[in-house]
C-alpha cells in the first residue's frame, strides 16, 4: 500500500489554512467564493469522516483509514479557508494529531492509531469550546457499529 507523504500534505494545508484564518473575527464565508458550503455542512462531513476513520482503523483497513483521513483533512482545511474567523491556533493545533494518525496508518499501529484519534478528538472539542460551541462534543465511537451499509473490514476479511 502506497500512502501519500502526509507531512508535506499537512504542512501545505496548515500553511494555507493559517494564512487564510488570520483575518476576520466573524464566521461569514469569504466574499470571493462562488459556492461556499455552510460551516455546519462542512463540520457534519468532518464528523462522519471522523467516525468512518475510527472504524476503518479499528478494523485495520489501513487503505480506507488513509482515504478517510485525507477526506477529514480536506474538510478541516475547507472550514479554515472558507471561514476565516476560525482562530489560527485552532487550525495549527490539529497538525500534530493528524500527522500522528497518518504515521499510525503508515505502519499499521492500532494502539498509536487509537491514541492519536483521542488526541484529534480532544482537539475538535477544544476548538468547539474556544468558539463558544462547547455544547458540540465529539467522542470516540462506541463499540456499537454505526447504522449504515458500509463494511469497514478490509476486503477478504468479512
Amino acid at each position: 500500500m502506497k500512502l501519500p507523504n502526509w507531512r508535506a500534505i499537512v504542512a501545505v494545508l496548515t500553511t494555507a489554512m493559517t494564512s487564510v484564518a488570520i483575518a476576520q473575527p466573524d464566521f461569514q464565508p469569504s466574499p470571493n467564493a462562488k459556492y461556499v458550503p455552510r460551516l455546519v455542512e462542512t463540520m457534519n462531513a468532518a464528523q462522519v469522516q471522523h467516525l468512518k476513520l475510527w472504524y476503518a482503523g479499528k478494523s485495520k483497513n489501513w487503505d480506507l483509514a488513509n482515504f478517510e483521513l485525507r477526506r477529514l483533512t480536506d474538510s478541516l482545511a475547507q472550514a479554515a479557508i472558507f471561514y476565516p474567523g476560525i482562530p489560527v491556533s485552532n487550525v495549527t493545533t490539529m497538525k500534530e494529531p493528524l500527522l500522528s494518525i497518518a504515521d499510525a496508518i503508515t505502519v499499521g499501529d492500532s494502539k498509536k492509531f487509537a491514541a492519536s484519534m483521542r488526541g484529534l478528538t480532544d482537539g475538535c472539542n477544544a476548538c468547539h469550546a474556544s468558539m463558544e460551541r462547547g455544547f458540540i462534543t465529539i467522542g470516540i465511537p462506541t463499540e456499537q457499529r454505526p447504522a449504515g451499509n458500509q463494511v469497514f473490514e478490509p476486503p477478504g476479511k468479512h
